[in-house]
């Protein structure tokens, strides 16, 4: 196994995330099972501008709908896909222009998530860590992080990088209003 390390979506990685979306993993930790299937759908339709649309740091591919149906305006994003030498999972980094701040709807500025075989070996530590200085350089002096309560593994990679509990709140209802903790890490 080589050093955890970011890269960009690309072709030449495309086959091993293809792969861990066919084996039922999802890349974000809501809407599971749906967002596997566009995923696939869209790579069969046009893989090069599947690629492109994980890399809008203008926002320009429209609304997103979220899991109760409810649309809003999309927020400028990035995805990087997590790698030691093989596809290990997916890091999302989204935010407002201009300010640290982001609306209700939107649970964090960071999402990630790890192929269930590569769990447990520091990628999501590293990964998070390897994210912070581009959080810095689209402005952001710190970055909200929510995780549920019960997923230690997710608190563990967040106070390794920093990140101090800033309390409990609950989920915002198109997230089905549950119980969660909110993070902090300052950059």
């Amino acid at each position: 196994m080589s050093a955890t390390r970011l890269i960009r979506p690309a072709l030449e990685a495309l086959g091993g995330y293809a792969d861990a979306l066919d084996a039922g993993w999802s890349p974000f930790n809501v809407g599971g099972e749906a967002v596997v299937r566009a995923h696939l759908a869209a790579i069969a339709r046009d893989a090069e501008s599947f690629l492109a649309s994980l890399e809008d740091p203008e926002a320009l591919a429209g609304p997103i709908t979220l899991p109760d149906g409810t649309t809003v305006p999309r927020l400028p994003s990035v995805t990087r896909w997590i790698w030691d030498g093989e596809f290990c999972g997916a890091i999302h980094l989204r935010w407002q222009p201009g300010t640290s701040a982001l609306p209700p709807h939107v649970l964090g500025h960071v999402g990630y998530a790890v192929v269930p075989w590569k769990r447990g070996q520091g990628h999501a530590t590293r990964a998070l860590a390897l994210l912070l200085p581009e959080a810095r350089s689209v402005g952001l002096a710190h970055l909200d992080l929510t995780t549920d309560p019960g997923n230690i593994a997710s608190r563990k990679v967040i106070t390794a990088n920093g990140g101090m509990a800033l309390g409990h709140f609950r989920k915002d209802a198109a997230y089905g209003g549950d119980d969660a903790l909110l993070y902090r890490i300052a950059l």
